[in-house]
């Protein structure tokens, strides 16, 4: 387990600096070793079961797994030793390249050894993701709550560790409050993050969010929709609020002048609003020239 008195590497300078100067290793030298670098067996390395990526899409793999075999792995994967089987290692970041490498039917790959805590090998794997592929915005939310959840980091330490906004992050953790079979869509692709996010406020999400996919609806379309049932609510509440003697006055207003008021009064102030609605230029000038009167 993470020991949380030890002294952490800021890893928010990203990848780069982890990897800098380093040529892929296509044999094992000694220098290679005292370094951390060295080619070892693929059935000698296993992944990292935290890794916040958890869908690898085929064609991708494959398309690498292509690139693999034309020009070998340029890239040397990140790796660790593990605590409980001799001359084994943990993926710390690579996971797609050893896939891809398996899937190319590579004996051996060139790894980088590291020394990490349980607490820097999510932070680098998180940082491999979003800075080297488009990890989905689901993925993306999950690996920030482990970090805040498991580690006790908070969004403001998460923002300057890698580099993110707060309000980046902020947004992508309200995408977990969404059903599950919404994430489900979002991960998949099936909605965009922004009809997502007009979701989130939404109990009815579920329900919505197929109905985006059936009518192929527009995020404009679902911000609408969704401004137009907090209006009615709103509505329904003051209506409700309302009491008998504001209603009658109201209506009295109503048969006086033809035009529809709107009282709002605020019982412990006293004050309040009246709103007036007319429907064409000939009713507004008859209420200013009696107002006037």
């Amino acid at each position: 387990m993470t020991d949380k008195n030890t002294s952490r590497k800021v890893l928010g300078r990203g990848l780069s600096a982890l990897m800098a100067d380093i040529e892929p290793a296509k044999t094992t030298k000694t220098s290679d070793v005292a370094k951390g670098m060295m080619s070892v067996p693929i059935d000698s390395i296993e992944p990292n079961p935290d890794q916040p990526r958890k869908k690898f899409l085929k064609d991708d793999l494959d398309d690498l797994a292509g690139s693999i075999v034309e020009k070998g792995i340029i890239q040397p994967l990140i790796v660790r030793k593990t605590d409980n089987k001799n001359n084994t290692y943990q993926i710390v970041a690579g996971e797609r390249r050893w896939r891809a490498a398996q899937i190319a039917r590579i004996h051996s790959i060139p790894v980088i050894v590291r020394e990490f805590n349980d607490l820097e090998v999510l932070e680098v794997a998180i940082i491999e993701n979003i800075q080297r592929s488009d990890l989905n915005p689901i993925d993306e939310a999950r690996g920030y709550q482990q970090l805040m959840s498991r580690f006790s980091h908070t969004q403001e330490k998460l923002s300057k560790v890698l580099g993110k906004s707060r309000s980046h992050i902020a947004n992508l953790l309200r995408l977990l409050t969404l059903p599950e079979d919404v994430q489900r869509m979002l991960s998949d692709d099936i909605i965009s993050i922004g009809h997502a996010r007009a979701l989130i406020t939404r109990n009815d999400a579920s329900l919505l969010a197929r109905e985006v996919v059936r009518r192929n609806l527009s995020v404009r379309e679902v911000e609408r929709l969704a401004k137009l049932d907090f209006k009615n609510k709103i509505n329904k509440r003051v209506r409700k609020s309302k009491d008998a003697d504001t209603r009658t006055m109201e209506a009295d207003l109503k048969a006086a002048t033809g035009l529809k008021f709107d009282i709002q009064h605020d019982d412990k102030t006293g004050k309040g609003l009246v709103n007036i609605k007319y429907n064409n230029l000939d009713q507004l000038d008859d209420v200013v020239s009696k107002l006037m009167k």
